[in-house]
């Protein structure tokens, strides 16, 4: 069986101003409040070892007492398993709610739909269409089939990694149907049955969905309060031997947030110490809000390890269903062959449009910037008028908000809110192990107009989870919808 350890200074990290976690408490009760938290929050994951008494002690400044009572508290409560000489490793009590299903895509009648991040076409999106359909006749002698994509789109795919300090060859790319499709090409030809995928914790749920789909074992490295914790990722490649990683560092789903440069340069350095595939997804790279984000992740790479997702999905419309994977020529023709075993190629029309929409397309982009600007506003003010206790930290770009709530209650509040009329994903979508219970992911991809019909009617369901004389009711609701919720 896999064990996992987490460093001692990874984990003072983590606990960061733990004192006063739980106020007019001792010091030891703090101590557990708080790692009880990161392990409730997926900061810690499930079966790790955590280090020992003396270690922590040393490290945190305070007397081995202490930490020895948190320890049997955690032991008591169920977060802590502890064996004779192999240490301490965290863990939940029995019962404890597990990763809920997917909600259905769309949401009816008078329902104001927050649990899709997603926009809208802009006007550029018609315009490409129309020019694609004045350009298809030159496409029309040939068969069709198009495994790596048509020669135009590789093409201005390429250039925009060019653009962005990272040289690309058009043999460097692979069109998909978006970015998902992407994602499960890659999985089907570098990873198998019982092989591990490390992924930062939260994640993008779908891409949860496509490693358990293939039999395949996620192994969750959890993002602290600011950036990512490079020293546990890179703890995660040695200890776990994973196939790939997946990661988000470009406006992460769903905590919006951006991977500095640095940072990037040591997980490419880390990856290919430890012969670690990194699958890098892009998909939100071209929605920056307040500044671009790095050169990408590849740009550090010059011994394979490194391949990218990328997507017109978000950034134009997801309607289109074009994305592209970019890693070396032999990987592409690696890929190539399986997807053969899946489908022949992409549809035309939509990679001619696409190739428009990537050459001509940055007009457009800027306006969405612009729009997603005053809605992330919007959002913010709205939450801080009608949810005040609800924490936020302001994501620099991406679709959506990643909000902490006070209280363990996110599948409860997804499965009550849309009787309120509005639809919300509960936080451990977005995790493993039931974690996330007090997070939401709120996008701001609304109009204005109806992010104030939203939270207005996500404040009242709230309440109705967390006022006393609701909650039997609520909590009772929560498990008969669990099936579809």
């Amino acid at each position: 069986m896999l064990v996992r350890s987490i460093g001692i200074a990874s984990l003072v990290r983590q606990l960061g101003a733990w004192r006063g976690a739980g106020r007019g408490s001792s010091g030891y009760r703090q101590l557990a409040d708080a790692l009880r938290l990161l392990i409730l929050d997926g900061r810690l994951p499930l079966g790790i070892r955590i280090p020992g008494e003396r270690d922590l002690a040393a490290a945190l400044d305070v007397s081995r007492t202490m930490v020895s009572a948190a320890f049997a508290i955690l032991r008591d409560e169920g977060y802590l398993v502890s064996v004779q000489g192999s240490g301490s490793r965290t863990s939940v009590p029995t019962g404890a709610a597990g990763r809920p299903p997917a909600v259905p895509d769309y949401a009816s009648g008078d329902v104001i739909d927050l649990a899709v991040a997603a926009l809208p076409a802009g006007a550029g999106v018609h315009r490409a269409y129309a020019g694609a359909l004045a350009g298809l006749p030159a496409h029309l002698p040939g068969h069709g089939y198009e495994p790596v994509g048509l020669d135009v789109l590789r093409e201005a795919v390429a250039a925009r990694y060019t653009a962005r300090a990272c040289p690309t060859e058009p043999g460097q790319i692979m069109v998909t149907h978006g970015a998902q499709h992407g994602l499960a090409l890659i999985l089907r030809l570098l990873a198998g049955p019982g092989d591990r995928v490390v992924i930062d914790h939260p994640t993008y749920p779908h891409a949860i969905d496509a490693i358990q789909r293939v039999s395949c074992r996620a192994v969750p490295v959890g993002l602290p309060a600011q950036g990512w914790d490079i020293e546990a990722m890179v703890a995660a490649f040695r200890q776990a031997s994973p196939r790939l990683a997946y990661l988000l560092p470009d406006f992460h789903n769903p905590t919006g947030r951006c991977m500095d440069a640095a940072p990037r340069a040591e997980l490419v350095a880390a990856a290919a110490r430890t012969q670690t595939v990194l699958v890098i997804d892009e998909t939100l790279a071209d929605l920056w809000l307040d500044t671009p984000s790095p050169a990408p992740v590849a740009t550090h790479d010059s011994g394979d390890w490194v391949i990218t997702l990328g997507s017109t999905g978000k950034s134009y419309w997801g309607g289109l269903r074009i994305g592209w994977i970019r890693a070396s020529a032999r990987t592409i023709a690696a890929l190539g062959r399986v997807r053969a075993s899946l489908d022949l190629g992409t549809p035309v029309l939509e990679q001619i449009a696409a190739a428009t929409l990537l050459t001509e397309g940055d007009a457009d982009l800027a306006e969405r910037r612009a729009e997603l600007r005053l809605r992330r506003a919007k959002l913010q003010d709205l939450l801080g008028a009608h949810l005040p206790d609800w924490r936020i930290q302001l994501a620099p770009g991406g679709l959506s908000l990643w909000a902490e709530m006070p209280a363990r209650v996110s599948t409860a509040l997804a499965a009550v809110a849309e009787g309120h009329g509005v639809r919300v994903t509960a936080g451990p979508r977005f995790g493993v192990d039931g974690s996330f219970e007090r997070f939401v992911r709120i996008p701001y991809t609304q109009p204005e107009a109806m992010l104030e019909k939203g939270i207005a009617r996500l404040a009242a369901a709230y309440r109705g989870v967390t006022e006393p004389r609701h909650r039997s009711t609520v909590i009772g609701l929560s498990k008969e919808t669990s099936a579809v919720f």
